[in-house]
């Protein structure tokens, strides 16, 4: 591929993608950001990228005919698919918006692109990709030992995970059936700048600060395998340049973590750089709440695929990366206000509890 690409990045007002915008063009790539702007969607997350490496486009990815529109309009060399509704509590709510978003927009991202793939000459044929960001989560549940690899079957426990490994099996399809080039990532929990604040991360920093219960399902040791918002970043744009047409690889950060573990890794933190009057802990805000149904147990990501084969690895320990975090919202606690609004106020959406 070229060294520098025109890329369109559907769902990047969100928090992944975001920070991949912000990575693209800060390698020089111009990013076509396309996002529907539902409530997770933020345009100010893409505040700071410069004009000139920044094109917006406010559409839904069930739109076949505006997708294509776009791809032609601005000459676009590759997609990166990262628009998905992720939250596993509204999936169990309602399930109706996670398979339209996450399958049926799927299948309308892959029609336009396939269909704009067959109008590029030889050379941008040649260096076209479809990259499909997906979850670890379609495998299920682990137990207390062992390792998610690409060839784990798929096992998904809710209807999120559900309609991701739906979206997975499509993009393998187009591949196979069609010859289209695919490729996709399966990664583990991201954390970092820019997350909207349901998930487990900037939740636990917002409701400590205003002084809220930190809620934790169960008995909190569930276990996640973290990842730092930017080494998956940095994974996507390898497997990009770098990976090979048809292959999944699964992206995760080496850092096991309980739940619990997290929220008192964030009050360690907030106790030593944003001291409560008075001496209080902010552990004392914790409190436990009722399991949601079908809650995964432990997910862990073998990814000596991707290390081994496209030489990428995470640059952030889980102490650098959570520390980094938490300096951020600090930091930019008007991104939160404006974020928050009177739909979202900070409670947990669904059926109580901390989503990871």
């Amino acid at each position: 591929m070229k060294n520098k690409k025109i890329y369109l990045l559907t769902g990047a007002a969100g928090f992944i993608g975001s920070n991949l915008a912000h990575y693209l063009a800060s390698k020089g790539d111009k990013v076509v950001v396309y996002d529907k702007l539902t409530y997770a969607g933020n345009k100010a997350s893409l505040d700071g990228i410069p004009t000139e490496s920044l094109a917006f486009v406010n559409g839904d990815i069930c739109d076949t005919a505006l997708v294509y529109e776009t791809l032609v309009k601005y000459g676009v060399d590759a997609v990166f698919h990262l628009a998905a509704e992720s939250h596993v509590d509204r999936s169990i709510d309602g399930p109706a918006a996670f398979i339209e978003t996450n399958i049926n927009g799927t299948f309308s991202m892959l029609s336009a692109s396939r269909k704009y793939y067959e109008t590029l000459d030889d050379e941008k044929k040649r260096d076209f990709r479809f990259l499909h960001i997906s979850t670890d989560e379609v495998y299920g549940s682990l137990g207390d030992s062992g390792y998610f690899t690409e060839d784990t079957p798929y096992a998904p426990n809710s209807p999120y995970s559900a309609s991701k490994a739906s979206s997975d099996h499509l993009v393998r399809a187009w591949f196979h059936t069609y010859g289209f080039p695919v490729l996709t990532t399966n990664c583990s929990n991201n954390y970092g700048p820019r997350q909207f604040p349901e998930k487990l991360i900037p939740l636990i920093i917002h409701n400590a600060l205003a002084g809220k219960p930190l809620p934790i399902y169960g008995d909190g040791k569930n276990v996640r395998d973290w990842l730092y918002v930017e080494d998956h970043c940095r994974a996507l744009h390898t497997v990009m340049l770098k990976g090979t047409t048809g292959e999944t690889y699964n992206v995760g950060g080496n850092c096991e973590r309980q739940n619990i573990q997290i929220v008192k890794t964030i009050c360690a933190i907030l106790d030593e750089i944003r001291p409560k009057a008075g001496g209080a802990k902010y552990e004392s805000q914790i409190t436990y709440v009722k399991d949601r149904p079908g809650h995964d147990r432990r997910y862990a990501i073998d990814a000596s695929k991707i290390k081994r084969e496209l030489g990428w690895q995470p640059q952030e320990t889980f102490e650098s990366g959570i520390r980094k975090t938490v300096e951020w919202y600090l930091n930019n606690q008007i991104w939160i206000e404006n974020i928050l609004s009177g739909k979202y106020r900070g409670e947990r959406l669904g059926l109580g509890g901390t989503q990871e």
